[in-house]
């Protein structure tokens, strides 16, 4: 299935994507919740689809598209995991994970506005590849990590650079401004991509391509980001993993290039859908 959410913001209700049709499921009585998928939600709607999908309203493309989950518990981030994004950064591949958070605050709909923060100078751009959990994970082993994961999510890992590394402490500081983690459209099931380790994931500014790298560069593949980030933390139904972004971002251009009030940022990952947001300056 691929999931979504569509609506006003505060006003969201659930939604699915069946043969291209955007369908409105408000009428199953749940929102794509942590409660929902910890609850076998996933297959209960499924079965409910079977009974009911020619009572479920067909929307307009016109309608805003929401975060496709609501109110993911974390959003837990891995760095430096392309090596040509390791090379561009001029940082040394990591041995292990390199984990940070960005802070839910910072989550909107896939093709909601970003907002350059007050006083940015330094705001980046970063496609990546999101994983969905699906059943609560401590202590797995990477045999069965893949049976925590619920689906995946296109996000755009917007960063600060200046705040991020040149105002002491952690990178949470460049990662969690309002508008920094559009998610979506869509959360597509895991039975939907036939391999995950080769997606194509892209993304333009102004039309021009600056990101165009594959997942199967990934350093740590996911059922190892799943088992090792659940030695350290218990991952929840809904939290998100991150699992970083390829060559390309603003930072490693010589000059650097950053984004500016009036730019357009398109990304995509293949099987995933894809996003737009025009960058406004904070008001």
């Amino acid at each position: 299935m691929k999931l979504f959410r569509f609506g006003n913001p505060g006003s969201e209700k659930p939604g699915v994507l069946h043969n291209e049709q955007k369908l409105d499921v408000s009428g199953f009585g749940e929102d794509f919740t942590e409660e929902f998928l910890a609850n076998d939600g996933l297959n209960r709607l499924d079965k409910w689809l079977n009974d009911n999908i020619s009572n479920c309203p067909q929307l307009s493309d016109q309608e805003r598209l929401a975060p496709p989950i609501k109110k993911p518990g974390k959003i837990v981030c891995i760095g430096l995991n392309y090596k040509d994004h390791a090379a561009e950064s001029k940082m040394e591949l990591p041995v292990e994970p390199i984990i940070f958070f960005k802070a839910t605050s910072s989550i909107v709909g896939p093709n909601d506005d970003l907002i350059i923060p007050k006083g940015s100078e330094k705001t980046d751009w970063e496609v990546e590849l999101g994983v969905v959990i699906g059943k609560k994970a401590s202590y797995v082993a990477e045999t069965e990590a893949m049976d925590h994961v619920a689906g995946y999510v296109l996000h755009n890992d917007y960063s600060e650079r200046a705040f991020q590394l040149e105002r002491s402490g952690q990178w949470v500081k460049g990662k969690s401004c309002d508008t920094f983690a559009p998610l979506g459209p869509y959360v597509v099931t895991k039975e939907e991509i036939a391999d995950i380790n080769n997606l194509r994931l892209w993304l333009t500014v102004n039309g021009e391509t600056k990101q165009d790298g594959n997942t199967s560069d990934l350093i740590f593949k996911i059922p190892h980001l799943v088992s090792y980030l659940s030695q350290f933390m218990t991952l929840m139904p809904g939290d998100i993993i991150s699992t970083g972004t390829p060559a390309g971002v603003g930072l490693g251009f010589n000059p650097p290039q950053f984004i500016h009030a009036g730019d357009v940022i398109e990304l995509g990952i293949e099987g995933l859908g894809s996003s737009r947001q025009v960058a406004k300056a904070y008001e």
